[in-house]
């Protein structure tokens, strides 16, 4: 599947019914999702692999990579009301897809989700919660040598210091986000900000 298909595919995907701004609930836009995973997949890090979507939501990333032939994929969603969003997704796309309706604080976690090879993720920026991120990046190191997730621009010298023990940025790509009017405080149609997606790799 080429990269413009992938992105025309993933746009078809239904967004959240009722989205909760505590959680940051916004639908990762198809080019950006298309980008992320067709990155991931030059390098070798979707195709016949195992992998993990963390926060799922409606599973826009989640299936992505089951269409780019990914062996097995689990999305791991806290928000019930996602989940049954992204099993209708999945359905919709033919994808292949476990879906996990659990929080990523919760212990048991590592193991609900086994050993996997590439974990990808758009998780929360922050900007509700701070910090929202952190458990996320620990959760995504915990599980897979290879980590692809999306950032506010600007974040790679906080992630670089917050996982410099652990594992180290091998790229940085530059991106769009674009957040359609979902909340009542927002007063633009749509809002487009840059962020970046980043290559984590666990050190040994």
């Amino acid at each position: 599947m080429k990269l413009k298909q992938l992105e025309m595919t993933l746009q078809k995907a239904k967004g959240y019914a009722k989205p909760r701004p505590s959680l940051e609930q916004y639908m990762t836009p198809a080019p950006l999702a298309a980008r992320l995973l067709y990155h991931a997949l030059m390098k070798g890090d979707i195709e016949g692999k195992t992998v993990c979507d963390l926060g799922s939501g409606t599973g826009v990333l989640a299936i992505g990579a089951a269409l780019l032939g990914a062996e097995s994929v689990k999305g791991v969603e806290k928000d019930p009301n996602a989940v049954v969003v992204a099993k209708e997704n999945a359905a919709l796309f033919g994808a292949d897809v476990e879906f996990i309706t659990a929080d990523v604080l919760d212990k048991t976690l590592p193991e609900k989700i086994g050993p996997c090879d590439t974990v990808i993720m758009n998780p929360p920026f922050g900007a509700q919660k701070i910090h929202a991120d952190r458990p996320f990046i620990d959760l995504a190191l915990t599980a897979a040598p290879v980590v692809y997730s999306i950032f506010n621009a600007g974040s790679t010298p906080f992630v670089k210091v917050y996982i410099r023990k652990r594992a180290e940025v091998a790229e940085q790509v530059g991106s769009a986000f674009a957040i359609k009017r979902t909340f009542a405080f927002h007063t633009r149609d749509v809002r487009e900000f840059e962020v970046e997606i980043l290559r984590l790799i666990r050190k040994h």
